[in-house]
């Protein structure tokens, strides 16, 4: 599987960001999809995933309220919708598939994209 993040960009806090990540390579609906994010100095964090369907997701606490994660089939393409951006959210933000259910740690997942910087200003 091939993964390719967009969306990244310089956002002023209480801004919005959507990012997508789009699939190719393998069947898309295979995979339980996921965001993760890494800051300068920092492991890399789980932030969202998603189940194969779409209608199972989860998200850590810190975004809870603020960042949605959704998925297209038809379209091969993975979304992080972020709002309300903190400067805690500044990050290289990753998307990843993973073949186990509820996945949350990088190991789990076997295909990474480049990652999308997403820096958000005060």
């Amino acid at each position: 599987v091939q993964l390719v993040e967009s969306g990244g960009g310089l956002v002023q806090a209480g801004g919005s960001l959507r990012l997508s990540c789009v699939a190719s390579g393998r069947t898309f609906d295979n995979y339980i999809m996921g965001w993760f994010r890494q800051a300068p100095g920092k492991e890399r964090e789980f932030v969202a995933a998603i189940s194969h369907s779409g209608g199972t997701t989860y998200v850590i606490n810190s975004v809870k309220g603020r960042f949605t994660i959704s998925r297209d089939n038809a379209k091969n393409t993975v979304y992080l919708q972020m709002n309300s951006l903190k400067p805690e959210d500044t990050a290289v933000y990753y998307c990843a598939a993973s073949q186990i259910p509820r996945a949350t740690r990088p190991y789990e997942y076997d295909y990474w994209g480049q990652g999308t910087q997403v820096t958000v200003s005060s």
